[in-house]
């Protein structure tokens, strides 16, 4: 499923608290608020925060939310995972990717780290293209892909005026979810993409 989020209000939002978030040893990114929404919106649609066992015939949904990141590094992708996004306070989500991603990239991240995900999200907006259909990280559900944004003429109220879209792409397993559970669950994502208040 593709989509697009209007993210004007969002990059304003962070480009406002860059250096309030440097005093408190945080470098706001666009990553930590995709993680933030991605998490409330699978608290509304848990079938996505799930893995199954096609052999036992079992769906296992989740109670907690353990997100993956795809980092890109010298050896390809790898995606470490951040425990508990649901229960974290933006600021923390951050702090804890930017030191995740850092050891990951220097090939120091544990085991650990990169265990236990429930849902990932790859963010290539850093490299280019306008989109791609990411590849489930099995045995997980689903997984949202984010291109690089960028401005748009839009009309509102009769009137053309300028927008920051963001591509959004949502691959999920259609043995758990159908297409309009899909639809529901990336429009979750982009409301509060949209409404960016709801995630601090």
């Amino acid at each position: 499923h593709f989509d697009r989020a209007d993210i004007t209000e969002l990059d304003a939002l962070i480009r406002r608290n860059l250096e309030a978030g440097k005093a408190r040893g945080v470098t706001l990114t666009l990553t930590s608020f995709l993680l933030k929404a991605v998490a409330q919106a699978l608290g509304e649609h848990p079938h996505f925060n799930a893995s199954l066992d096609p052999a036992a015939g079992e769906l296992i949904v989740k109670r907690y939310v353990h997100l993956g990141v795809a980092v890109a590094t010298e050896r390809g992708l790898i995606v470490p995972v951040i425990r508990d996004v649901d229960r974290k306070p933006l600021l923390e989500v951050q702090r804890e990717l930017g030191a995740l991603a850092a050891r990951t990239r220097e090939g120091k991240a544990s085991l650990d780290d990169l265990r236990g995900g429930t849902f990932t999200v790859t963010n290539i907006g850093a490299l280019g293209g306008t989109g791609a259909i990411p590849i489930i990280n099995y045995p997980e559900v689903a997984i949202l892909g984010v291109a690089r944004g960028g401005e748009e003429p839009v009309v509102r109220d009769g009137t053309i005026v300028v927008r920051l879209l963001l591509p959004l792409s949502l691959t999920f397993d259609h043995r758990v979810v159908d297409g309009a559970e899909g639809t529901r669950f990336a429009s979750a994502i982009v409301h509060r993409l949209e409404d960016p208040d709801e995630l601090l």
